[in-house]
């Protein structure tokens, strides 16, 4: 989708994901606005430094939070494309303030899909977790219940309304909170603690992310969750990547953490399609017609009993890999 003279908005805008996918946007394309909406005046005020008034002048910065639908109305004015962002993502801040989470996390969702559809905009995309997926949590319930209501969304808005589908994947290469920069940190100490030494993860770096986010914004027709294939990785493999040197210290698994994770359960798995970079998880209820869709996609039905999962999952990143790619989201980070 050619982005150049359109108007966007990034719902948590001055996070890891937003920043990287406005940077990218503006490299590859020419908006007409570029709308940063975020809570922290201190971040939109680093961001501005970053890409400064003088140089990028279809960027604009709106304070505001997803609860507040009014705010929204407001931003959402003459808006085209959505890319919905914001989210309470931390698993113990969500277990500890669960009403946040879900005030945040559904109630702001349900904000969006209001004020997008009112407000005309032609396409959204939210951006969803592998916890999503079979929840242990708080956090993965309400990205869950986040899941369904984007996906349902376009029967709310009509087949000429707006266009409503998420993105779901896993653990972000160096994002706030992510193991990396915590091992990096402890590394220097001497020891690494680990949960569990047969705990696995999907990995994918934020290139990576907002890459799959534009190509889904692209094929997107309309209730679909988008799951990329990406490496999974074992926790073991990766302290021995960031710190050879040090012991490890078994800690145990936390509450609400998984052992593995899963992208595609087999329930899902029914109505999945896969195609040679991603699977496609179509909508329960749609008002396209998803047999042309499936039969004019390329795209394959899962078989009977199919999981995408991080265990197991057939591509695998060693050791060198995991290296590789903590060195480039350091590097990202310290930009």
């Amino acid at each position: 989708m050619d982005l150049s003279g359109k108007s966007m908005l990034v719902t948590g805008g001055t996070g890891s994901f937003g920043k990287k996918f406005i940077a990218t946007v503006l490299e590859r394309y020419t908006p007409k606005r570029l709308i940063v909406f975020s809570r922290d005046e201190l971040k939109q005020f680093e961001m501005r430094q970053h890409f400064p008034d003088s140089k990028y002048d279809s960027i604009r910065y709106f304070i505001g939070d997803v609860r507040d639908r009014e705010r929204l109305y407001r931003a959402f004015h003459g808006v085209d494309v959505v890319i919905h962002a914001a989210a309470l993502k931390q698993v113990p801040a969500c277990e500890y303030n669960p009403l946040e989470a879900i005030r945040t996390n559904i109630l702001g969702a349900a904000s969006i899909i209001d004020a997008a559809i009112d407000r005309g905009v032609k396409k959204v995309v939210a951006l969803s977790t592998d916890k999503a997926a079979n929840p242990i949590n708080l956090y993965g319930a309400t990205k869950l219940c986040s899941d369904k209501l984007f996906t349902a969304a376009n029967n709310y808005a009509g087949p000429d309304g707006t266009r409503f589908s998420v993105v779901r994947y896993g653990n972000v290469v160096g994002s706030r909170g992510s193991v990396v920069p915590f091992f990096l940190r402890m590394r220097d100490k001497g020891v690494l603690p680990i949960t569990d030494p047969r705990m696995t993860r999907f990995w994918i770096t934020l290139e990576q992310g907002v890459e799959f986010v534009l190509q889904s914004l692209e094929r997107m027709k309309g209730g679909e969750i988008f799951v990329p294939k990406i490496p999974s990785m074992n926790i073991m493999d990766l302290a021995r990547a960031l710190a050879p040197s040090c012991k490890t210290e078994v800690v145990g698994i936390r509450p609400g953490e998984k052992l593995h994770e899963i992208m595609v359960t087999e329930d899902d798995a029914r109505q999945t399609l896969e195609f040679e970079n991603h699977y496609t998880i179509l909508p329960s209820f749609h008002d396209w017609d998803g047999q042309e869709y499936y039969r004019n996609s390329g795209g394959r039905q899962c078989e009977e009993g199919f999981r995408y999962a991080s265990d197991s999952n057939s591509w695998w990143l060693t050791e060198e890999d995991l290296r590789d790619m903590a060195s480039r989201a350091a590097a990202m980070t310290n930009d």
